[in-house]
């Protein structure tokens, strides 16, 4: 059974950082990748950051440069490191779970980047 609990948004001034945390307390069998997704209000929820099994990542074009995903396998949390936030990456953000059975969403934790 796969769950996922995200943390660490919060309200943060442009130019800021913000690290979220993605915490599965299920089981790793069969994963195939964990991302972070966000959906700002009015707008569809697009990929954010993928980390594969062995390591391989991809990110938006939006956030290259600016975000790091990762992974700690030992604790099963996976991590997405934002500086030089902006406005425009105020979302709601989501850790999602792909496995050979399906595909897990957390609940989302809210990031404002704002003045």
């Amino acid at each position: 059974q796969v769950q996922l609990v995200e943390s660490g948004g919060g309200l943060v001034q442009p130019g800021g950082s913000l690290r979220l945390s993605c915490a599965n307390s299920g089981s790793t069998a069969g994963l195939n990748s964990i991302a972070w997704y966000r959906q700002a209000p009015g707008k569809q929820r697009e990929m954010v950051a993928r980390v594969g099994i062995y390591g391989t990542t991809n990110y938006a074009d939006s956030v290259k440069g600016r975000f790091t995903i990762s992974r700690d396998a030992a604790t099963n949390t996976v991590y997405l490191q934002m500086s030089s936030l902006k406005p425009a990456d105020t979302a709601v953000y989501y850790c999602n779970l792909a496995n050979v059975r399906g595909s897990y969403w957390g609940q989302g934790t809210q990031v404002t980047v704002s003045s």
